[in-house]
């Protein structure tokens, strides 16, 4: 089975999240199911310095204004096609937003190109290659299945992921004209939606499939408290919503040979994360001592709960923990960490930014990574930190309540227990689980229990890719 994948950004070449890692993991996997993927994206300065030259495929003398060429590259495993459009994409800054944070003001005729290229080529346009099923993956890329809909390529099987549904594309209703799609296309039943254009809800409408990235989240979503205003839309599509959850690279994330980490280990000598742990104390100026240890890998945002974390820093200091922040986002969040840090010197430390390599060692020094959620559609940095033996403690919410095992004492007692759950999200709650974790923590034995069940769970692409794979061929006729 050929199948396009579009999206706006895939690992190991650019990323700001987890969308990256799925589209940069998820051809792997679907390659063992007979699914031979290529992935079309946006042609970065850090994609265009990794790919070369590639092979010139198709040039637009204008798309959208701008002349554009389409590449074929191979990084690794992964087949690329790249939408070189300079212009575009070209630009100092992140892959949606400026040098200062704010969004691109031409992100909707930028990702309409990347949506117009994927429809052009699930007509036919490259000679010899022709996809029996298109996936579209968020807003940037969910135009892809309107032009589709509406143009020579409607009867492709179309399939969108919905990554995190707060985040739609949302722009004025005047950007219709530009966008080339045919008047019938303006409505309820196209890209209209309360007034102005919904790239996102364009291509729920189109889709033949639509998928989100765990099965609580498929159903969270079709309320009105996490619907984001479309869960009516997705109650009347129900019948075509799947939630199928993520996976992680386990060859990427895997504490027995990761050569990021400062020592390898496993479940069967957990002492080796020790290492790592004295590596996280030093870059952090955290004091050496054996208090439970406290990680967050996160984008520091109200959605990630990290206001919370905040309110309840105090907390965690006076029941003798100490905490290492690794992220960026909203500014007041980032200023209120580092004044944390100043304030609790050797208890708290904070880096403001991203640091792959640091990530790594931080799972694997960190004692309990903190997800505190108000939503979160799947979650990958509670996935890896299992693998890795840092036990999580989540909101009850989403992928985090459907990876996560509370440890009651039932699961305790039956030796199943992978984390710390607690609902409903809110600094209260956020409190006590992390005075549970304290005092699980001096239970050695439990903890060490708790380490192993979670870097013994299966986290890897093989069901999910499985299921993936399953859905296409139930498209095609």
């Amino acid at each position: 089975m050929k199948l396009l994948s579009v999206a706006s950004e895939i690992f190991p070449l650019i990323k700001t999240g987890g969308l990256a890692d799925v589209v940069g993991a998820l051809p792997l996997a679907l390659a063992k199911e007979d699914v031979a993927t290529r992935t079309l994206i946006p042609g970065y300065p850090s994609v265009m310095a990794r790919i070369g030259k590639g092979k010139k495929l198709h040039h637009y003398d204008s798309l959208f204004g701008e002349a554009a060429t389409l590449i074929s590259a191979k990084v690794g495993d992964l087949d690329l096609i790249i939408l070189d459009c300079p212009p575009f994409f070209g630009r100092a800054g992140g892959p949606y937003d400026d040098m200062a944070g704010n969004g691109w003001p031409d992100n909707w005729r930028r990702f309409a190109a990347l949506s117009r290229a994927g429809a052009d080529i699930a007509a036919g346009l490259l000679k010899g290659w022709l996809p029996d099923v298109v996936h579209a993956h968020d807003w940037q890329a969910a135009m892809t299945l309107a032009y589709m809909r509406f143009g020579a390529a409607h009867a492709v099987p179309k399939v969108v992921t919905i990554h995190n549904l707060a985040f739609q594309g949302r722009f004025d209703a005047a950007i219709f004209d530009a966008l080339g799609l045919p008047p019938e296309a303006w409505g309820m039943d196209g890209v209209e939606y309360y007034g102005g254009t919904g790239f996102l809800k364009a291509g729920l409408v189109s889709a033949d499939a639509i998928t989100t990235v765990s099965p609580t989240y498929a159903q969270e979503i079709r309320s009105t408290a996490d619907g984001m205003g479309l869960d009516g839309l997705l109650v009347g599509r129900g019948d075509r919503l799947h939630g199928i959850l993520n996976g992680i690279d386990t060859a990427a994330w895997t504490p027995a040979t990761d050569p990021l980490l400062v020592k390898s280990f496993s479940s069967r000598a957990l002492s080796g994360r020790s290492a790592n742990r004295r590596h996280i104390e030093r870059s952090f100026g955290l004091d050496k001592d054996d208090s439970p240890l406290f990680i967050v890998v996160s984008r520091l945002t109200w959605q990630k709960g990290m206001d919370m974390l905040v309110d309840a820093l105090d907390h965690l200091v006076a029941l003798g923990g100490k905490l290492a922040v690794l992220g960026s986002g909203d500014h007041p969040l980032e200023g209120a960490f580092l004044a944390a840090a100043e304030r609790y010197r050797g208890r708290v430390g904070v880096h403001i930014g991203y640091d792959e390599p640091l990530s790594h060692v931080m799972q694997a020094g960190g004692d309990a990574i903190l997800i505190p959620s108000r939503f979160e559609p799947c979650g990958l940095t509670q996935l890896y930190a299992l693998r890795y033996g840092c036990v999580p403690v989540v909101a009850r919410v989403g992928g985090l309540a459907d990876t996560v095992i509370d440890a009651n004492e039932a699961a305790l007692g039956a030796g199943v227990a992978t984390g710390i759950q607690f609902a409903p999200p809110g600094p209260v709650g956020l409190k006590r689980a992390i005075e549970r974790a304290v005092i699980l923590y001096a239970d050695k034995p439990s903890w060490a229990s708790m380490q192993r069940a979670g870097m013994a769970a299966d986290f890897s692409w093989n069901k999910s890719a499985a299921r993936y794979a399953a859905l296409y061929k139930s498209l095609m006729p």
